[in-house]
């Protein structure tokens, strides 16, 4: 029985990159009109899968992560098709471009940390599985620790950016803070964004990894949901308790 290769990096790279512009290219389609941007959670989950498989995509040059689009390129498949569905089924949420830009980078911003943090428990439980040698064969399946961590600081690298961006569209485009009861949110997204700093600076000048990356990862996540849902906590029940 003759062994089967695997497939060229440079095959499987040029597939991943029509994939890409094929992906962008739908979205694309999909949600800009004349009018605006057409925003909805399926467009928006589109675009989510588009910077993943990107990162993931110019990640997999260095690392072992072609396994990775097993999933990713299906759900990002039926997250494309769902949104021009959707589009024509669905009701419409048109916003102007340049309010558009700050919603993009915010749902974008909280979606990666998101997934950061989900990645950064995926690496807490991978790393139990190697301690365990009972469990030790179902890691075998996963692409090794070490490419999984690295991946884990680029999904927090793009974040970070993103985030950054998303806090300086917001105070450019808000009037005033205060008035429009944002100030809590404004609070704990400053919040977050210090704490992924922080991690990021330990990463790159202290070599932090592990356990102590992990628990920095999830503490940022606390602070940008507290950040998402601490307005509507202080506004709907703290305030009116007052």
């Amino acid at each position: 029985m003759k062994r089967q290769l695997p497939i060229p990096k440079g095959t499987l790279f040029g597939i991943g990159s029509a994939a890409l512009i094929t992906h962008g290219t739908g979205i694309f389609t999909a949600s800009v009109t004349q009018a605006g941007f057409q925003l909805s959670l399926f467009n928006a989950s589109s675009l989510i899968f588009w910077v993943i498989n990107a990162i993931v995509l110019i990640s997999s040059i260095k690392k072992p992560l072609h396994n990775l689009f097993i999933l990713l390129f299906p759900l990002s498949c039926l997250s494309l098709i769902a949104a021009i569905v959707g589009n024509y089924l669905g009701e419409k949420l048109i916003l102007n471009f340049h309010l558009a830009v700050h919603v993009i980078l915010s749902i974008l911003a909280y979606s990666l940390l998101t997934i950061a943090s989900l990645q950064a428990v995926f690496l807490a439980y991978q790393n139990k599985l190697l301690k365990n040698k009972t469990h030790f064969a179902q890691t075998r399946l996963m692409p090794p620790l070490q490419t999984m961590e690295s991946l884990l600081f680029e999904f927090l690298w793009v974040g970070e950016i993103l985030l950054t961006l998303a806090i300086l569209s917001g105070f450019w485009f808000l009037e005033d803070m205060f008035a429009q009861h944002l100030i809590h949110k404004t609070v704990f997204g400053i919040a977050a964004w210090l704490i992924y700093a922080l991690l990021l600076w330990g990463r790159h000048f202290q070599g932090w990894r592990g356990n102590k990356a992990i628990r920095w990862t999830l503490a940022g996540f606390i602070s940008l949901m507290l950040a998402y849902f601490g307005s509507k906590v202080v506004l709907e029940i703290i305030l009116n308790r007052v």
